[in-house]
């Protein structure tokens, strides 16, 4: 009976969330030409209607436990599911996405993802696209953004601890920006086709400090043990 109403569940919010979305995506088209806020405002709303059909129509209860950042951090997530990805504009405000480059190479959708703030990074960067990238990132941040990442680079099965990326040390180290790292355990619930019932944590994690004040304090207390 529990396997009958999952599939009942989702094929409801598959049929009312992707419905809606194309009535955002049209929104959003119309809103191309308005400007960047009234794009965002789009994006925004979408990922809350998002949110809304998770929990209403799935039955998924969404918890948030710590304080999440509102600027001048790089907020580091875990990436189980899809959900995440969608939900980050609606746990965020207003977040600049650090992503693949490729993504802004999609015809239309690279222009979207420019115009709300995504931060576009080569695979194989050069310095002349490291200095672009890093420039971006400090110009969002320099107007009150938050800078988020998936540093794993991929989503990953629930329970799994992969390496991360090297890139991400890389951007904490040049950013010099303290981190936030955010766990997420959507994958049990969301990553399926069909949904399951039960509750989804969003747990915020102690700052860490930036790259180059660490760095100061590990010499610091160098210095005082050899005293």
């Amino acid at each position: 009976m529990g396997r009958i109403a999952d599939v009942l569940r989702s094929l409801v919010f598959y049929a009312v969330f992707y419905g809606g979305t194309v009535l955002y995506v049209l929104a959003a088209l119309a809103a191309l030409g308005l400007g960047r806020e009234a794009f965002a405002a789009v994006v925004d709303g979408w990922s809350r209607f998002h949110r809304a059909c998770v929990t209403a129509l799935l039955g998924i209860r969404v918890v948030v436990e710590g304080d999440v950042p509102r600027e001048g951090v790089l907020v580091a997530l875990k990436h189980e599911s899809f959900f995440e990805a969608i939900d980050l504009p609606n746990l965020l405000e207003r977040p600049a996405i650090i992503a693949k480059a490729e993504l802004l190479h999609i015809p239309l959708w690279g222009r979207a993802a420019g115009l709300y703030g995504v931060v576009p990074v080569e695979r194989d960067q050069g310095a002349r696209a490291l200095r672009g990238m890093l420039a971006a990132a400090r110009g969002l941040v320099a107007h009150g953004r938050v800078l988020a990442i998936f540093p794993e680079g991929t989503r990953v099965p629930h329970g799994c601890r992969p390496a991360l990326q090297a890139g991400f040390a890389g951007h904490y180290k040049l950013l010099g920006l303290p981190v936030v790292p955010v766990a997420v355990d959507s994958g049990p619930c969301y990553h399926r086709r069909w949904k399951r019932r039960g509750t989804i944590t969003i747990r915020v994690g102690e700052t860490i400090p930036p790259a180059c004040r660490a760095r100061r304090s590990r010499r610091g207390l160098r210095g005082r043990s050899t005293r």
